[in-house]
């Protein structure tokens, strides 16, 4: 299975300008401290960074003169962020103490100057790898992780390995949507609070109303006429009413965000707008590890993954064979679901309105008004209106695929409904449930509840064993028994089911798979002729003429 990757001359060389003609910034701060074992001068004699780098001001350049032909470009410069493995002169890793660069668990107990605890801002976690998709791999990049890739977290910083808790690395296909719907559905709810302040101060009277959007309720609020509001009716969300999509927790905004952290914890890579310029903030003697136009690819680049399939999809389309057994247990097991009620909180498909993603966000509650290092973005050139843009539903670049007739498919792009609206099949609600006793943890996080985690989504659960926030679970059917809470109802109708309805259940959830088309290299016989363009952006050129046939 191989996606699709022609070339036309002529617009090959329209894209090598954009290419050749763009300088990237491969700068790395010198020497700021030595509190390593390692030499970082005689490193940087036998070997260079390998990180290749962008300046935010050269992506808001190309936004100004082609913003499709910016969009592909930080794609495939964070494509290659995600991938390769960060080397010490990048600042990969950090000062963890007694000469060592990384750590599989915290080290509260290495409290000496420029070691692990006094590492700013406060890790709770690792370094823990050279590249994300150490964690990020399974069953090929962009995806899940094993158990041995859990991340080891001291939420309260305590150092008492009681109080430690794991979280299980989740694919991020389809992330892009994923953000996207919770924008649309925080604008309804704030629409809705809104109107009920608003009425309440014109009629000097309280006003109750209910917090629901997409289909999914999250409780009522009550407005005051003078100021104090009611929130003790509010469900699953916190009082600001802003859903926050990403990590287990649902703690969250938005994938910029959630990309910061992570390089920081798991790989030690500080961004200039989480530390600020020219800081060292973990004694690993580099500076200016990533900058705003790094996170900015980044962020393309995760916001940009495919949507995830169903085996029955691929089948449709001759690209996996099932047989008819198979495909009549998954008919089977999608009514089972639902007579579970499964469905409540794991909604099979909810809508988009605008499939326009925008890296930062239209929304100002989804983009940063100040970085955490406390600059403006707007001072490093990050601003709405120089947004990178993108439509999920046309825009996708991976997974074009050519069909045995001829055709021609992008299985990334998510489909239109009839009335227009963009389907996504995310099994979820976005909103957080308390799943009872059996997966509390000894230590609350982020305040949400020692049980309580945000729905999530089942698209791609086919393809992402093992299962639950801490990997607990190998199978579905196990995971289904973790359940109590909000979703006891559920798991105890499944454990009533008779066998060949349990069996099907479980077939219906793991119909829903990752795919991850191999495109064919540069020269490979059927495929392109070989690219006079080379470096590590070379395969910009094969995304861009993919694209440029099917809009």
């Amino acid at each position: 299975m191989k996606a699709v990757s022609k070339k036309k001359a002529h617009f090959k060389l329209k894209l090598m300008a954009y290419c050749v003609g763009i300088p990237l910034a491969l700068s790395v701060a010198g020497v700021v401290a030595k509190d390593l074992a390692s030499d970082l001068g005689v490193s940087g004699e036998v070997k260079e960074p390998a990180l290749e780098h962008i300046e935010q001001s050269e992506l808001n350049d190309l936004v100004a003169t082609d913003p499709f032909a910016a969009f592909i470009l930080a794609f495939d410069v964070g494509d290659e962020l995600f991938e390769i493995q960060a080397n010490e002169l990048d600042g990969v890793g950090a000062n963890v103490g007694n000469g060592e660069r990384f750590a599989k668990y915290p080290r509260m107990d290495l409290d000496e100057y420029g070691q692990w605890a006094a590492h700013m801002p406060a890790r709770t976690t690792g370094p823990n790898g050279q590249a994300c998709n150490e964690c990020h791999l399974r069953p090929f990049n962009d995806g899940a992780g094993s158990i041995a890739g859990n991340n080891v977290r001291d939420p309260k910083r305590t150092g008492d390995i009681s109080q430690f808790i794991t979280r299980q690395p989740p694919h991020v296909f389809g992330i892009g949507a994923k953000q996207k719907l919770a924008e649309e559905m925080t604008a309804k709810l704030h629409a809705i609070r809104d109107a009920a302040i608003a009425k309440a101060q014109n009629t000097g009277y309280p006003v109750t109303k209910t917090l629901a959007t997409k289909g999914v309720y999250f409780g009522k609020f009550t407005a005051m006429p003078y100021g104090a509001h009611d929130f003790s009716m509010i469900e699953g969300i916190d009082e600001d009413l802003t859903i926050k999509p990403l990590q287990w927790k649902g703690v969250d905004l938005n994938i910029r965000g959630f990309v910061r952290d992570a390089e920081n914890n798991e790989l030690g890579l500080q961004a200039t707008e989480l530390v600020g310029m020219d800081e060292d903030a973990d004694y690993d003697g580099v500076a200016n590890e990533l900058g705003v136009g790094d996170i900015t690819a980044l962020a393309i680049y995760q916001a940009g993954q495919p949507r995830p399939v169903t085996k029955t999809e691929l089948a449709s389309l001759g690209l996996m064979e099932l047989s008819s057994q198979e495909k009549k247990s998954i008919k089977k097991g999608k009514k089972a679901f639902k007579q579970a009620k499964c469905d409540t909180c794991h909604k099979p498909t909810m809508y988009l309105y605008d499939p326009i993603f925008s890296e930062p966000s239209q929304q100002a509650a989804y983009r940063d008004d100040m970085f955490p290092s406390g600059d403006n973005p707007a001072d490093h050139g990050l601003t709405p209106e120089k947004a990178i843009k993108f439509d999920l539903t046309k825009d996708m670049p991976d997974n074009v695929m050519e069909l045995a007739n001829g055709d021609v498919v992008n299985l990334g792009n998510f489909k239109k409904h009839i009335d227009g609206r963009t389907i996504v099949n995310i099994f979820s609600d976005l909103k957080r449930h308390d799943l009872g006793l059996d997966v509390a943890e000894d230590v609350d996080e982020k305040g949400t509840g020692e049980s309580v985690f945000i729905t999530q989504p089942l698209w791609g659960a086919g393809s992402t064993p093992p299962y639950m926030h801490d990997g607990r679970s190998p199978t579905i059917a196990d995971a289904i028994m973790h359940h109590g809470g909000d979703a006891a109802w559920s798991r105890t109708a499944f454990t009533n089911f008779p066998t060949s309805k349990k069996k099907a259940l479980v077939d219906y959830v793991n119909n829903n798979i990752l795919l991850l088309a191999e495109e064919e290299e540069e020269g490979e016989e059927g495929g392109a002729e070989e690219s006079s363009h080379t470096g590590p952006f070379s395969d910009v050129t094969s995304r861009f003429e993919d694209r440029f046939k099917l809009r």
